[in-house]
């Protein structure tokens, strides 16, 4: 894999910690800014909601722009979304400094996997997707756990300061490395740009993302309670615990590439199958303490092998002119869909059936993710047949 696809890993890494670290640091930014910690944990959803509308924004005004000119102001932003942050000298100036920063979210990782499958040969696209993922991922296992604990130690900004050190240096590397090319190959169409919005395909792609995503969360999301009140962990346990999460993380990352290369289609039905099924395996492994801990990992992993191939699809359905913007739209549809089942997780519990039955009730999620890819690619097949039974050529 070539050096410009580390570059782009580099990025990743900066934007995946930026986006998780605050959960680590609540209790820190409450106390300091004088708001209580619900009022702290909104700003993780304003990052969110910072992320969904970074998408469409972003792609109208720089659709013209080169990707490498494109990926560099996406690194000048959240750099100086992050020093912002390190600076805010109250709550509501974090809170516009948060969604400042994820507004470079979506573009960024948009962006970067069209410039990643351009990196290389046509059987490896999936495979590269992934391994600039591999970013977001390893922030996740290291990234997170060291910023939670730079902040604990010396205060939530020193996280801040750290993490705007990281920008910089993400900034450099990929001046240095990532090819340059020119604003024509940009999105140099702005109707037919945003026309690849209204391709069926691309919005089964879209929706299908989001809904994988809301059983991944609504999962997720209340781990720690579920871990602490139903299976007996102790809180000091549940770290640690994460980072076995974390690894699963990775590796279902990797495989998951390494699948959507060889068999696209068969990867997306298979790795949704898979999520939900494990999500169903996990809702029984989470009352005993050995298999709660593997389960947590298999999770991850399964969570995660749906990212290359879900990305992948959605580029694949928006080749040509608009890719660039169908791509940022589908990490927003991540982003959304983390939201969504955030709420609903918590709907089950304040009026649903209870802590208890989050997991399982996650797991019917990704299954109408399955049903709606499914019938993308029914309609798929259908209309290729169709053209080749018109089409004089093929007679």
């Amino acid at each position: 894999m070539p050096l410009a696809l580390y570059a782009l890993t580099a990025g990743a890494f900066g934007i995946g910690v930026t986006e998780f670290v605050i959960m680590g640091l609540l209790l820190e930014v409450s106390a300091d800014l004088d708001v209580t910690i619900s009022a702290a944990g909104l700003l993780i959803s304003g990052y969110a909601l910072g992320v969904v509308a970074g998408a469409p924004i972003l792609g109208a005004l720089t659709g013209r722009w080169s990707r490498k000119t494109l990926l560099i102001a996406l690194m000048v932003i959240f750099t100086l979304g992050n020093l912002a942050c390190a600076l805010a000298p109250n709550y509501w100036a974090l809170m516009a400094a948060r969604v400042l920063t994820a507004f470079a979210h979506a573009s960024f990782f948009g962006v970067g996997s069209v410039v990643a499958t351009g990196l290389v040969s046509p059987d490896r696209r999936a495979s590269a997707i992934a391994i600039m993922f591999t970013g977001l991922t390893v922030a996740n296992i290291l990234g997170v756990p060291f910023g939670t604990w730079l902040g604990q130690a010396f205060g939530w900004r020193s996280t801040f300061w750290a993490v705007t050190l990281v920008g910089l240096a993400a900034l450099a590397i990929i001046a240095a490395f990532v090819p340059r090319d020119d604003a024509s190959a940009g999105e140099d169409d702005s109707g037919n740009t945003l026309a690849v919005l209204a391709r069926p395909q691309v919005l089964l792609g879209l929706l299908t993302t989001v809904l994988s995503w809301v059983g991944v969360f609504a999962a997720f999301t209340y781990i720690a309670p579920i871990l602490t009140r139903i299976t007996g962990f102790s809180e000091s346990a549940v770290s640690p615990i994460l980072l076995v999460f974390g690894g699963g993380l990775i590796a279902g990352n990797l495989i998951g590439g390494k699948f959507a290369d060889r068999w696209l289609g068969p990867a997306v039905l298979g790795s949704l199958a898979l999520l939900s099924a494990v999500l169903f395996a996990m809702s029984f492994a989470v009352h005993e303490k050995v298999g709660a801990v593997i389960a947590i990992g298999v999770f991850g992993a399964a969570a995660f092998a749906t990212v290359p191939p879900l990305q992948m699809w959605v580029l694949e359905k928006a080749e040509g002119a608009g890719q660039g913007l169908a791509s940022s739209f589908n990490i927003a549809a991540f982003n959304l869909g983390n939201a969504i089942g955030a709420w609903l997780g918590g709907a089950v519990i304040d009026r649903g059936p209870g802590l208890g039955a989050v997991i399982w009730i996650a797991g019917l999620v990704p299954m109408a993710a399955f049903a709606v890819a499914f019938a993308a690619q029914r309609m798929e097949h259908r209309r290729t047949r169709r053209e080749a039974v018109c089409d004089p050529a093929t007679s």
